[in-house]
């Protein structure tokens, strides 16, 4: 990937702080148990990956979209955090109309063709890829980091990979933060990663002086906050993350009823216009 957009991306999203902003909200969506919102926005991503018809996945986006508006999330924050998405599964989708065996329908430049086949299959993928990525936009807002850990150990994850994949969250937050601060003290002394008119060797240097600070910055700083968690009896039977009391009650078998219907009314749908080879 390109370093321009490597490091245009760090702002597309805005701060890192944002998202667990997002999260802090209070809607009928914010209020729903962890366990209930993860397992339901994983389901649609698997039926948005079983699916074939277009037209099916653009319901669901709809459905999407909804919930985002129900919940208060911003349309323009979450936009944003798909487009900043799209592009490490977008790459392979550009090329399925070129790659995809079928009808022809236009002919490019050395030998490239453009077939029917290949286009409906990229389409077809790039919806998929839309409600994927619009369903973990949507989980990362209306529930913090730390609460889809603790409800990945309710369901059954192992205490010590909770534990690890617990602090590699907040490792994230501590990285970005000594980006954050690098960069701020490289544009003070007027240093500019996309000025031209320095050599592009000598430019790829800095970000790797950059990037080996960054990592040396975010190791000291861990060993300080590791030796603090132990001067205050941290141990591997600590908890790290002290969610509020919530129980499975109506406001959750609402969201499971309506979602589910759904994706049953969709999918039998589906099954009767086939039947009556309407598709």
């Amino acid at each position: 990937m390109d370093l321009n957009i490597i490091l245009s991306s760090l702002h597309v999203g805005g701060s890192v702080s944002e998202i667990e902003k997002e999260a802090q909200k209070k809607s009928f969506l914010h209020l729903l148990d962890g366990r209930v919102k993860l397992i339901i926005l994983v389901f649609i991503i698997v039926y948005a990956v079983y699916t074939t018809q277009p037209i099916i996945l653009a319901v669901m986006e709809v459905y999407l979209l909804f919930l985002i508006y129900l919940s208060h999330i911003s349309f323009k924050t979450s936009l944003k955090r798909i487009l900043l998405l799209l592009p490490f599964g977008g790459f392979i989708i550009v090329f399925q109309p070129l790659i995809h065996p079928g009808s022809v329908m236009y002919t490019l430049p050395f030998g490239l063709h453009i077939t029917y086949q290949g286009l409906m299959f990229g389409i077809l993928l790039f919806s998929r890829l839309i409600v994927a990525l619009t369903s973990i936009v949507l989980l990362s807002s209306i529930s913090p980091m730390q609460e889809v850990v603790h409800s990945f150990r309710k369901m059954g994850m192992p205490k010590e990979f909770a534990m690890i994949l617990s602090l590699m969250i907040r490792y994230l937050f501590m990285f970005y933060d000594e980006l954050h601060r690098i960069r701020h003290a490289q544009a003070a002394r007027n240093f500019d990663i996309f000025n031209k008119k320095t050599t592009y060797i000598w430019r790829m240097r800095q970000v790797g002086y950059t990037i080996m600070m960054m990592f040396l910055r975010a190791y000291e700083h861990g060993e300080s906050v590791y030796l603090s968690m132990v001067s205050r009896g941290f141990s591997d039977k600590s908890r790290l993350y002290h969610e509020q009391n919530r129980k499975i009650g109506s406001k959750e078998y609402i969201f499971i009823t309506v979602t589910i219907s759904l994706i049953v009314t969709l999918q039998s749908l589906l099954i009767l216009l086939y039947y009556y080879k309407v598709f």
